[in-house]
């Protein structure tokens, strides 16, 4: 009875950082909502500064839960700049640690307060979460057809015009990649074979609007894309091989000894403005993820 008690309190862990995170929101969003009125007359680059910090404040402690709390072994290939940049980040998305890997990689950066997500319009909904990444710079989008190609343009080309520092987050295949979501996959590469591009399968096939709107609102102000591979390595049966990719819960409970992260730093001029030309590029950047 007592093995099956810490047992059962150790699969159970992932709740003392759920309980500290998640309780400490509101008290979060309530400092920053002091400092937004208290910042009403101030110029809006000493708000969004103070905004930045803020935020970066509270993602350490996200992040300290995630890499100290986990123990899990962080390997990074590719050469990470040391210095800030004004980026955009492009990666394969396969679970909700996608978005924390995003944050490792801007703490390493001392960029951590400049990360901005383009975000599924449903998200917005989330409570006081889904408030937030709005006012910190966050954008929510549709999907196909809805997409406001308009609105997102007009919100980055704001935070350009105010000189704001971008470190914004895409994932262009749109939603999550699962092995075991087969009619997602087999449509995702019909919908390529269909368009002559080559069939991936290990990603989805990637969406173009998105990247195209916020290069093409972003590129003065732009210093490069960072494109990133993410992989998740498993531990059943202590076979060390790769599988489907953690949730957010399984990751806390130490469910993923190792993560895979790939870098690559591509300097703005090495990306076509185009969006047909554009489409074929970042297609070809899926093909080297997918391998």
């Amino acid at each position: 009875m007592l093995l099956s008690l810490v047992l059962h309190t150790y699969s159970m862990r992932y709740l003392l950082p759920s309980v500290l995170l998640l309780g400490s929101a509101p008290t979060y969003l309530l400092a920053w909502t002091l400092w937004r009125v208290l910042s009403a007359l101030m110029p809006a680059r000493l708000y969004q500064r103070v905004d930045d910090r803020l935020y970066c404040v509270y993602q350490n402690m996200v992040l300290f839960f995630f890499e100290n709390y986990t123990g899990v072994q962080i390997l990074l290939y590719g050469d990470l700049p040391k210095n800030k940049e004004n980026v955009i980040y492009l990666a394969n998305h396969q679970s909700t640690v996608d978005w924390i890997v995003a944050d490792m990689l801007a703490a390493r950066q001392d960029a951590l307060g400049h990360v901005r997500y383009v975000l599924k319009d449903k998200l917005k909904w989330l409570p006081l979460y889904g408030f937030y990444f709005a006012q910190h710079g966050g954008i929510y989008v549709k999907r196909s057809a809805k997409f406001n190609d308009k609105e997102m343009r007009s919100k980055l080309q704001s935070y350009v015009n105010a000189g704001t520092p971008m470190y914004l987050v895409i994932f262009p295949e749109g939603t999550r990649y699962n092995a075991t979501y087969t009619k997602l996959l087999s449509a995702s590469q019909a919908f390529a074979a269909q368009r002559g591009l080559a069939v991936l399968k290990h990603v989805l096939t990637p969406r173009i609007k998105a990247t195209h709107v916020a290069f093409d609102s972003m590129k003065s102000h732009l210093d490069a894309i960072y494109d990133v591979t993410v992989v998740y390595e498993g531990n059943e049966k202590g076979s060390g091989k790769y599988s489907n990719p953690p949730s957010m819960t399984e990751f806390l409970c130490k469910q993923c000894p190792k993560l895979h992260i790939h870098f690559d730093r591509i300097d703005r001029n090495e990306v076509p403005e185009e969006q047909e030309h554009m489409k074929k590029w970042l297609h070809e950047r899926f093909e080297i993820k997918d391998r």
